[in-house]
């Protein structure tokens, strides 16, 4: 009678991670600084994760219900995320070869580009620019996400956003004019 009623439940989630998979992804891979290797471990981590508290879905309020489960989700990301960059070993970087660009991608270069930069500010910095430029969440639920105050995170914003606009300068206007 338990595994009758498990299946439901597991079917639920695996729906859930396909559909929500590819917006993970992609999330993961701008945080990483466009390491794909590692964007897929995290992405990994964090369907674990989900895995494992899916039953609070079914929970009543008081309880500890997930009322969200994509923004949960995008908030376990940014935490494995962040937990992997304290690790001694996510400072080691293989060599960096990019593979061939297609012809028929006109914004490969932008970004590129973007991801270039992107991997040059601190860990905390990447993951409050990504929340709130790329997730677009407002700067109390990226506050929430990284564990911050409002306040924190509008600063790590300003200083992040100069030192993009400082890294990519006028090759920006020249890539997106293209």
């Amino acid at each position: 009678m338990g595994s009758s009623r498990r299946a439901p439940v597991e079917e639920e989630f695996v729906a859930f991670a396909t559909a929500r998979s590819g917006q993970l992804y992609r999330s993961a891979y701008f945080l990483t600084g466009g390491d794909a290797h590692l964007s897929e471990d995290l992405v990994q981590e964090t369907l674990g994760q989900m895995y494992a508290h899916w039953h609070r879905l079914h929970r009543p309020s008081w309880a500890g219900r997930i009322d969200n489960p994509a923004g949960y989700a995008q908030t376990v990301l940014v935490r494995a995320y962040l937990s992997h960059q304290r690790r001694r070993s996510s400072s080691e970087r293989p060599s960096q070869v990019l593979p061939e660009v297609a012809e028929d991608a006109p914004d490969s270069a932008l970004r590129l580009a973007l991801v270039e930069a992107l991997s040059q500010l601190p860990p905390r910095d990447r993951a409050v620019v990504v929340l709130r430029y790329w997730e677009d969440r407002s700067v109390e639920e990226t506050a929430a996400i990284v564990k911050d105050s409002s306040a924190a995170v509008r600063t790590r914003c300003s200083r992040a956003l100069a030192k993009l606009r400082g890294l990519l300068g006028g090759d920006l206007a020249e890539l997106v004019a293209r």
